[in-house]
């Protein structure tokens, strides 16, 4: 039996075990009767025009059901799919099967229906294609002149454009004491998740479907659905419980839906699409980016001048944005900011938000500058981030709700040893070895949306939550469950948390770190309410004894209603239930920010990053020895889920730094490592010895539960921390990730 409070507990997740027995249900696990299987058919060539789609052979093989073209797609309702995406950048939406047009390798042309997965898989063989092929652009390095600006939509509420320019930077810029400027690339990277995308359509007649979706909002999906075949909302439910990592693939609808959708409602069938691996590289992507930073300083280390520009890949049909250059104003406060971002359109699919968006990519050049900065000052790199530290972001003239970076710093660095380091690059040796130690800030933004959530509480005293957001492996499940049992007064095991379900309440996509401050203020709303019922139904029991109370009077404890000071007066919720006839009594309700308020104060989430590398003095070979990570995110719910999702963090970032990217030979537009083998991540012998520290940061602005999203701020500070320990070890300054031991030789 558990005890209260549950609120700060290590709880192992909840639905940890159904995971590792393999007991979970994934979207293409699903059974269905006379389920039917759907197999996509790719575009070979990056631009041009479909001439020939001959499915003659393919249909004649047995157990093939139908062949899906554009030539004989079911017609779409006249709603733009670009309004049935809640995470669609501005432009116009990709529609799959729309025409014989090719606007990137990889496009989905065909979808093939079978009796069995491998029949279809077959069939797509025997399909005979001809096109015609026009010149097409897919290197971003070589199209930096045709940068431009981007189009402005409904995205930049959440991903806003550059702040206006301050002072004169190129006159402070001249005029700094020291200066430091530096270019920064980094390539495509793909989210590669474990569980491929996968949607099963449960047709119930009448246009009414079921679906289990690979999908990180099982609302958007059916917005999605809802409004691209003309369906209505309620005729429409999405389920998806399980989600076997997404990371910002699965924010929007991936066309494996569209196809499954529209192969069910035309044959009245139940289908299943399953994408596989090479597949997972035909949609959304980390746009390779290009950024530019010049910051200037004064002879005390006060930053004077910051400069950064970057210029990202986005689709010739989206303006894909991501926060790249608004960072360093809000850290290191400068007088005089020239920042800039703009896009290039190439013939590729729209990027697509992948872990710490924008984040990962501009603090990685902010903090290198930074570093450099300290280098030429002769002042350690810390100590120059605590000459510049401000309370205040710069960017938006506007305090933080609540900031304590600067214990991160202190705490982090004490953990890590920092004041051992010899700031002398090249002076530590182990052996063979060059020994690195290196420093980064990361940051992110902390905000919250709307959400909904019902309870319902039955006469045995337990407690159902409702909310329709998923659990895509951080802890959602077990973290409200924590909110709730804490606002109710019960144990964990009297609550259920239901979710990720359309038909339950109202909850945005889960992505952005925003998803614990914005479902759990509705939790804990939504319990808080039921409490109110519950109190209003004892006040007007026979003989009540708490008629004379006030709610604020009384706590409720494992199925009761007390009185603070006299414990000894008492009612059982069984006795409310006993009065009230034994019918559940629920509640829903609805939690957001106060517009009038919440944007009087900047939220951020904060870190401090300390890294040792090891560096093979003649071979290159780069090993992170050991790392640090001092996080400041406000009330920590669990911190045995958050932890672990700073270690992800942590790991992505030196994946990041040492070993992803996807390679494109421009010569065909073509990704030519859309696999596991050559797409490179880190195994077990790359991970060493990895600690996380939760600095103390009380913040009664953000939300009632003073909670920040912890999602993001893993990863950000990583690759500039990595990099810069490269840099004091073999005295090298590398600015182009991945950094592959080829650099150092």
């Amino acid at each position: 039996m558990t005890k209260l409070p549950q609120i700060g507990k290590p709880i192992s997740r909840l639905e940890g075990r159904l995971k590792v027995t393999g007991s979970a249900k994934y979207a293409g696990e699903y059974e269905a009767e006379d389920l039917l299987y759907g197999y996509v058919v790719n575009s070979t060539i990056t631009k041009g025009k479909i001439t020939v789609i001959d499915t003659t052979e393919a249909k004649t093989l047995e157990g093939v059901i139908e062949i899906f073209t554009h030539e004989n797609k079911p017609s779409t309702a006249w709603f733009d799919f670009q309004y049935a995406d809640m995470d669609a950048p501005p432009g116009t939406v990709f529609k799959p099967l729309k025409d014989n047009d090719i606007k990137y390798n990889g496009q989905p042309i065909a979808l093939v229906v079978a009796a069995t997965f491998e029949m279809a898989r077959y069939a797509a063989t025997k399909i005979k294609l001809a096109y015609t092929e026009e010149k097409f652009e897919t290197n971003l390095q070589s199209n930096l002149h045709k940068a431009r600006d981007t189009k402005k939509g409904l995205a930049s509420m959440l991903k806003p454009p550059p702040p206006k320019p301050t002072g004169d930077f190129e006159e402070a810029y001249q005029n700094s004491f020291v200066q430091s400027s530096g270019e920064f690339k980094h390539g495509t990277e793909h989210h590669n998740p474990m569980e491929m995308f996968a949607t099963t359509v449960i047709y119930e007649g009448k246009d009414q479907l079921k679906i289990y979706d690979k999908t990180q909002g099982t609302i958007n999906s059916q917005m999605y659905v809802a409004n691209v075949f003309g369906l209505k909302m309620k005729n429409v439910q999405v389920i998806a419980p399980f989600v076997g990592g997404a990371f910002g693939s699965g924010l929007r609808p991936q066309y494996q839906l569209f196809m499954a959708v529209m192969a069910s409602l035309k044959l009245k069938r139940n289908v299943r699409v399953t994408l596989d691996r090479a597949q997972m590289y035909t949609f959304g992507h980390r746009p390779p980016t290009v950024q530019f930073t010049k910051f200037g300083a004064e002879k005390n280390g006060k930053v004077n001048a910051i400069y950064h520009k970057a210029i990202g890949e986005t689709s010739q049909f989206e303006d894909y944005v991501e926060i790249v250059v608004n960072w360093a104003n809000m850290l290191y406060p400068a007088e005089n900011t020239l920042l800039e971002h703009q896009v290039v359109p190439l013939d590729v699919y729209s990027p697509l938000d992948m872990r710490a968006p924008g984040g990962s990519t501009g603090m990685h050049a902010i903090e290198i500058t930074m570093d450099d900065l300290a280098y030429k000052l002769n002042i350690d790199p810390l100590e120059l981030r605590l000459i510049n530290y401000s309370e205040k972001d710069k960017s938006s003239d506007k305090e933080y709700s609540s900031k304590e970076l600067r214990n991160c710093y202190l705490e982090g660095a004490k953990k890590f040893g920092w004041s051992n380091r010899n700031p002398e690059p090249r002076s530590m040796k182990r052996g063979n070895k060059l020994v690195g130690y290196g420093m980064a800030t990361g940051i992110w933004d902390a905000n919250r949306l709307l959400a909904r959530v019902q309870a319902i509480m039955t006469s045995d005293g337990k407690v159902a939550i409702k909310s329709a957001v998923t659990d895509i492996g951080t802890g959602t499940q077990t973290i409200m469950t924590q909110i709730a049992a804490d606002e109710l007064g019960l144990r964990l095991e009297d609550i259920t948390f239901l979710y990720a379900d359309s038909k339950m309440p109202f909850a945005p996509i889960q992505g952005g770190s925003f998803t614990t401050a914005t479902v759990g203020p509705a939790v804990k709303a939504a319990c808080k309410a039921l409490n109110e019922k519950l109190f209003r139904k004892a006040k007007h029991l026979k003989n009540a004894v708490l008629s004379e109370m006030k709610f604020e009077d009384v706590i409720f404890s494992e199925g009761f209603i007390i009185v603070k000071n006299n414990p000894e007066t008492k009612i059982s919720i069984a006795e409310i239930f006993a009065a009230n006839g034994g019918k559940e009594i629920k509640t829903t309700n609805t939690s957001m920010p106060n517009p009038l308020r919440y944007g009087k104060k900047a939220r951020a989430v904060h870190s401090a990053v300390f890294v040792e590398v090891e560096v093979d003095e003649e071979l290159g070979i780069i090993e992170v020895k050991r790392a640090v990570t001092a996080v400041a995110a406000g009330k920590i719910i669990n911190p045995k889920t958050a932890e672990s999702q700073i270690l992800g963090g942590m790991i992505w970032g030196i994946s990041k730094t040492l070993h992803e990217e996807t390679i494109t030979d421009h010569n065909f537009g073509k990704y030519m490592n859309p696999n596991l083998a050559e797409y490179h991540i880190p195994v077990h012998a790359d991970i060493q010895d990895l600690n996380v520290i939760f600095v103390e940061e009380n913040d009664t602005f953000v939300n009632d539960l003073g909670v920040k999203g912890v999602g993001e701020i893993g990863v950000v500070g990583m690759p500039p921390a990595i990099a810069n320990a490269i840099f004091h070890a073999t005295g090298k300054r590398i600015n182009d990730l991945p950094i592959h031991f080829d650099k150092l030789l």
